[in-house]
């Protein structure tokens, strides 16, 4: 029985031991140690993480990012990522937070995610020459159809959901998917209803943007999946911008204004 008793004190304290290591190894208290906040992205996904002519990262995200780290009195530390690594990047602790990622059942596995702040539905880009014929996302759902999107992002997912008769090619990049399009070697390209708006407008005449989401994209930030606190800060960060006027002004800024585009083209 004094045995007994032993192990279950031994047991308790090493359970407290355990709880106090994994408070102690929180993400918000090691971005307070080291004074940097590492933000994963993947440059290139207009208007919110992009690379200007001077080589600086700018972006309806980017600015988001940077005004977080500020609050918090750290350095904004930008982790340029691709897409296809970027899950493992987070959980590999080279990054403490992906911005921008589509919240989605299968993600939900790998990584947890604050509350959505943008919703960024799916919406389709054809060639002129189908303007007529193709009126709704639906048509392209044909075997005659070739249409592509980007690796390991949501146009593949709803490509496969929504369009699955169709061919389906996939690129490393957003941009060599939809310049595929562009340059008629495709049909359509499947992305974020933000993304084809901008990149429709900086191509004219050469496609056709069919506006009308046909998915619920919710964006929301990806953090490593049991840090409540770290969540818990980024809610009411979020609760705090919206309510201040703060992400108005800066969702004026990139979606409702195009001065920005002179900086990267």
């Amino acid at each position: 029985m004094k045995k007994n008793l032993s192990l279950l004190l031994l047991g308790s304290s090493l359970g407290l031991f355990t709880a106090a290591a994994s408070a102690q190894s929180s993400t918000l208290e090691q971005i307070q140690s080291s004074g940097e906040f590492r933000f994963c992205f993947e440059s290139g996904y207009m208007p919110f993480e992009m690379t200007d002519k001077r080589g600086d990262f700018i972006g309806f995200d980017i600015d988001i990012a940077k005004a977080m780290a500020k609050s918090i009195n750290v350095e904004f530390v930008p982790v340029n990522t691709g897409w296809d690594g970027i899950i493992p990047a987070l959980q590999t602790n080279k990054c403490d937070l992906i911005l921008g990622m589509t919240v989605t059942p299968e993600r939900n596995l790998s990584v947890n995610f604050a509350e959505p702040y943008f919703d960024a539905g799916q919406t389709v880009l054809i060639r002129p020459e189908l303007a007529e014929t193709v009126t709704a996302y639906r048509q392209l759902n044909d075997d005659g159809y070739t249409v592509t999107a980007q690796l390991g992002t949501s146009g593949e997912y709803a490509i496969k959901r929504h369009l699955g008769r169709a061919k389906m090619r996939l690129f490393e990049s957003s941009a060599d998917a939809a310049q595929e399009v562009a340059n008629g070697r495709a049909d359509a390209f499947v992305y974020d209803i933000s993304y084809n708006a901008v990149y429709a407008a900086q191509n004219p005449g050469r496609l056709v943007h069919l506006d009308q989401a046909f998915t619920y994209g919710p964006l929301g930030w990806a953090v490593r999946k049991g840090d409540g606190d770290f969540l818990n800060f980024l809610n009411n960060y979020l609760r705090q911008i919206k309510g201040d006027g703060s992400y108005d002004r800066l969702y004026r800024k990139w979606f409702k204004s195009d001065a920005w585009l002179s900086r990267v083209q």
